[in-house]
């Protein structure tokens, strides 16, 4: 005969958790079964520590992003090259590395991996034979427009828990602080 307690089991393990489990509290946010409680939030000595926040901020629209493009086949570097070149005017190499502001030996690597992907193509400048310009071809365009509304819903489902208002004063916030020379 058995001297285990109502419920516990005869060997000794704990018994097993109710399917239903407790009740939820209506007011906790969700947890996510994938991340670790103890990185469910940023650690209180850092949670007013701004590079720390916009760092782990981006890390998590980075993902967000990453997820959403995969199934166009490029990045988000590559959608921010797509979106420049789709400017009024073909542009140089260099002119789309000094508005996107990086340096030239990654535009090149930028440029050179969408032109094996077929979405953009490079050709000789009509009055300066010496330059470059790139341009996109009907499958950069097409992936540009399907990409881009991929990330902009990324970008949605990401601010999706602040207000429309709160949201686009982050967004003017952000854009006031990488003005050059403000």
């Amino acid at each position: 005969m058995s001297t285990a307690a109502p419920g516990a089991r005869a060997d000794g393990a704990a018994p097993p958790a109710d399917p239903a489990g407790p009740p939820a509290d209506p007011a906790a946010p969700l947890a996510d079964p994938a991340r670790p409680a103890e990185l469910a939030g940023p650690p209180p000595e850092l949670a007013d520590r701004l590079a720390y926040l916009l760092k782990h901020a981006q890390l998590e629209l980075a993902g967000l992003t990453a997820e959403a493009l995969a199934p166009f086949g490029v990045s988000g570097r590559e959608l921010a090259v797509l979106t420049v070149l789709a400017g009024q005017e073909p542009r140089s190499q260099q002119q789309a590395a000094q508005r996107l502001g990086v340096d030239r030996t990654t535009m090149v690597g930028l440029v050179d991996a969408l032109e094996d992907k077929g979405l953009v193509r490079r050709r000789a400048h009509a009055e300066d034979r010496r330059r470059n310009v790139i341009e996109l071809t009907e499958a950069g365009r097409d992936t540009l427009h399907r990409a881009s509304e991929a990330s902009r819903d990324a970008e949605r489902r990401f601010l999706a828990p602040l207000s429309a208002r709160d949201a686009e004063h982050l967004k003017t916030a952000l854009l006031i602080l990488i003005q050059p020379g403000r």
